[in-house]
């Protein structure tokens, strides 16, 4: 079970942040929507969690199978679209460039592509999912 908190206060402006595990980070509102950009936007650290969780995930593999994996690179980038099953609605697209590195056949580079869809992550984005929501009032810090 993976677990965060993330904290924001309002002397912070909309500086986020962030424990995750054992490890501490911040996330900010990009300048042009009133933060400092003292860290990755929302937006970004989705991004970045799909990326690594594919890189993690095609490095597994690889080594599982004794492939020669040197180097994985994911470029990822979000946007808004026209969404192809409603005209006149816009929907979310990201896309994922991979590049990778090493002594690999083509049937093994294709073997990869198969496999970054079966990251975690990516199955989290496109499956279904539940987010339950509670909120409580904490007592003044």
């Amino acid at each position: 079970m993976a677990q965060a908190q993330v904290k924001g206060r309002k002397s912070d402006t909309y500086k986020q942040t962030i424990k995750a595990g054992t490890h501490s980070l911040v996330s900010d509102a990009d300048k042009e929507f009133g933060g400092n950009a003292e860290g990755p936007n929302p937006h970004e650290l989705l991004l970045s969690s799909l990326g690594a969780c594919t890189s993690i995930t095609l490095q597994m593999y690889a080594q599982r199978k004794n492939w020669d994996l040197q180097e994985v690179v994911v470029d990822l980038k979000e946007e808004e679209v026209e969404d192809p099953n409603e005209a006149g609605k816009k929907t979310t697209k990201v896309t994922r460039n991979i590049s990778v590195s090493g002594n690999l056949e083509p049937d093994q580079v294709d073997g990869l592509k198969a496999i970054a869809d079966k990251c975690p992550i990516h199955k989290i984005l496109v499956g279904h999912k539940i987010i339950a929501t509670e909120i409580k009032k904490l007592t003044s810090v």
